[in-house]
């Protein structure tokens, strides 16, 4: 993690973090005023605050109370040394906890990540540089030997070769990349979290049987990901994007919708009209693009070739971000690489969709087979050693598709996880099935598996397939778990054995999807120095309803982001139309704001936590409709998941707003003890958005040019390190 500190007054210093701003200060005996904690004090209480951390985790998956728990900590300082200390931590139990968990708190303590880190001796290396921003891609993974050559099935490099290519690729772009954390809790199974230390949300997650494969994997997601704009997804890439030559690609077309906003003919093909608008329903205004909100220039379109002719069809953009999100994306040394691991992802997304909402039972593979993959089977056998009892299925349909399954069943919870693998090797297939199982998870997170079902809605609903994308985290059916298969068990095998063994694996890959009927699309992208592609299998690969583009359609933030950037600015006139688009919009009122309008706010702000209802209870306020605000502050203090400050600003808004709307009650008779119960500051704020000298309370006031918002302007920033690369590289070929 990249800790940016800043100097302040005197000694103050700050450093800054993620979302977050440390103040750190001197005693008065040491000159400074004693108005933070010094940083030392901050180290002591990370070991406190971590071993607490793991009382409470250890308790809350056991059901333990921890009101009556007490912990401590405290440092021994020898006297003829002060750099060496004892620091004790003591916790004290209440009698009716058992031996047994007595022990297990202990040990668990125990596990504190700072005393870890300590005890390991962290290496301090101090060094002077040019440019603090400057590339940081030597620290992913230290020692790695150069000269060393590992390959793997499926990579046409060794990996050493792969990580420095892909690192050196983004050092190019400016892109500071970050391990965030590692994980290796069974042999043979690593994962990995990777980000972009100057816009965190940037991120990807890697797995694999060693830590550079796991590393090689995260690398190829990032660089996946950078290329095909995934990051920046459903956010607005500002103004200067926009308007600029083009937004998302060079070669990019914009195309205005017909009369009566009817679908330009440029776009989409038969095939895929048939598909994306059957009922003639589908219009032009559905599939203006979200990222950059410009609606005057139309529907930016993207090209992608179709694999059956060679023709080049246009897909708007704003169609493929509402469907697919990263499903058939893919990046590699060689673009057939890319084309594996990419198709591969589509059938182990596709097929484990159809056993989910089929309600399927696969066929075990035999131990025998297993037999022959000793690594997997340490990695299994250390699972079900720590009580997770394992189930490695075949998901190939009877030989059908490159796909696996490893299901892990946790019998203190009744939770299941059934994770998928897909690639054209056997053995590669079932590894990627174990990683993904363990990929970013410990022990403890096992406990948060959903429980199996026999109730069909609960699984064939369409939200259950997008939280099984999302992080597996779907609900499975107990038909999944019946001794009956519904196929049997096929040693299957899609490797391809010649000289170039990818070029293969893709042709096998691209045969399968056209032995079905399917349409295949395809999309290159050169532009960054690495080789990636998307690719797009209409009425296969999507994730979301095609329903979606008219009913939950990304763009819907085109019909409120302006309003609500400007909000200090507008008229009641303005703000009553922004209002009655809330109410006609129909939108949950517990949509963040932050997903409504695709705007990054800091997390631990009001932007950051504001909703649907409390912006229309802050618009009320405004225009002084008590009643219609008085309603809504009731819901928001009935379900409110916001601060404790902001909960006690609307309850103290809720007894004021009583008082103002009950012609009986006269509000000077109450405001002593108002003032005594909630504080002199918090009333006079109540009192302000009352009269209307404060409007829009705890909403810092921001635009269309997004003053203030340093997360999302980072995330611009981020995505404008791309642009300028593809603007280069298009001059460069044009």
């Amino acid at each position: 993690m990249e800790i940016k500190v800043n100097f302040l007054d005197k000694l103050r210093l700050e450093a800054k973090f993620d979302d977050f701003t440390v103040v750190a200060d001197q005693p008065i005996r040491y000159k400074g005023d004693g108005s933070a904690p010094g940083p030392f004090d901050y180290f002591l209480a990370s070991s406190a605050l971590c071993a607490a951390y793991f009382v409470k985790l250890y308790c809350e998956t056991r059901n333990i109370p921890t009101d009556n728990i007490r912990l401590s900590q405290n440092n021994i300082v020898d006297p003829e040394n002060r750099y060496k200390q004892i620091i004790k931590i003591q916790v004290e139990l209440p009698p009716d906890i058992s031996d047994k968990d007595r022990q297990g708190i202990v040990r668990w303590i125990d596990r504190c990540t700072v005393k870890k880190v300590v005890q390991a001796g962290p290496e301090f290396v101090i060094e002077h540089v040019e440019n603090i921003d400057a590339d940081a891609q030597a620290l992913l993974m230290p020692g790695l030997a150069s000269e060393s050559s590992t390959y793997i099935p499926g990579k046409d490099l060794p990996l050493e070769e792969t990580i420095a290519n892909m690192s050196g690729i983004l050092a190019g772009l400016g892109m500071k990349i970050e391990i965030a954390s590692w994980r290796n809790i069974v042999p043979n199974v690593w994962s990995l979290n990777i980000r972009d230390a100057q816009s965190p949300m940037c991120f990807t997650n890697g797995k694999g049987s060693t830590k550079e494969s796991a590393l090689a994997s995260a690398l190829g997601e990032f660089i996946e990901r950078l290329n095909c704009n995934f990051f920046y997804n459903d956010q607005f890439w500002g103004e200067d994007i926009a308007n600029a030559d083009f937004v998302h690609y060079p070669d990019e077309k914009w195309f205005k919708p017909g009369p009566k906003d009817a679908l330009p003919k440029e776009i989409l093909d038969e095939y895929c009209l048939e598909i994306y608008n059957p009922d003639d329903e589908l219009r032009g205004s559905h599939l203006y693009d979200t990222n950059s909100g410009n609606v005057e220039r139309g529907i930016c379109s993207l090209p992608f070739v179709r694999q059956s002719d060679g023709e080049v069809v246009y897909f708007p953009s704003n169609l493929i971000e509402n469907l697919f999100l990263s499903n058939g994306m893919s990046a590699g040394n060689t673009l057939v690489e890319a084309q594996v691991q990419c198709l591969s992802e589509i059938f182990e997304r596709a097929v484990k969709r159809q056993i989910l909402e089929g309600e399927m039972t696969l066929p075990d593979v035999p131990q025998a087979v297993l037999d022959k993959y000793p690594s997997i089977l340490a990695g299994i056998k250390a699972l079900e050693e720590q009580g997770f009892p394992v189930l490695v299925k075949d998901a190939s349909l009877g030989g059908k598709y490159p796909v696996m399954c490893v299901t892990l069943m946790n019998p203190r919870t009744g939770g299941v996880f059934a994770s998928f693998g897909a690639h054209p090797n056997f053995e590669v297939a079932l590894e990627r099935s174990l990683t993904e199982l363990l990929q970013g998870r410990s022990f403890e997170g096992l406990n948060d598996l959903p429980q199996p079902t026999f109730e069909s809605n609960a699984v064939t609903e369409p939200n259950n397939f997008v939280e099984h994308f999302i992080d597996s985290s779907g609900v499975v059916s107990w038909r999944f778990f019946s001794a009956k298969a519904d196929f049997d068990f096929v040693e299957w095998d899609f490797s391809g054995w010649g000289g170039d063994p990818n070029a293969e694996e893709a042709e096998a890959l691209f045969g399968i999807l056209e032995e079905m009927g399917k349409e295949v699309y395809m999309a290159v992208y050169e532009h960054l120095g690495a080789t990636a592609c998307r690719i797009l299998v209409p009425d296969y690969s999507e994730i979301y309803l095609v329903e979606d583009l008219i009913w939950d359609n990304t763009n819907k933030a085109l019909l409120f982001r302006a309003d609500i950037l400007n909000l200090h600015r507008l008229d009641d006139a303005s703000l009553k139309a922004l209002l009655e688009r809330l109410e006609d919009s129909e939108l949950d009122d517990y949509t963040e704001i932050t997903t409504l309008i695709g705007i990054e706010f800091d997390d631990n702000t009001v932007w950051g936590q504001l909703t649907i209802l409390e912006l229309k209870l802050l618009i009320h306020l405004a225009l002084k409709q008590f009643e219609e605000a008085k309603e809504l502050v009731e819901t928001f203090l009935q379900y409110n998941t916001n601060t404790v400050e902001r909960g006690l600003f609307y309850q103290c808004l809720n007894v004021v707003l009583e008082v103002q709307l009950d012609d009986e009650l006269e509000l000077d008779d109450y405001m002593v003890n108002f003032r005594r119960m909630f504080g002199n500051a918090r009333m006079d704020t109540v009192l302000g958005s009352l009269d209307g000298s404060v409007r829009f309370f705890g909403l810092t006031p921001t635009s269309m040019k997004l003053e203030g918002l340093d997360r999302h302007l980072r995330l611009i920033d981020s995505y404008k390190k791309l642009h300028t690369a593809r603007a280069k590289m298009a001059a460069l070929s044009g």
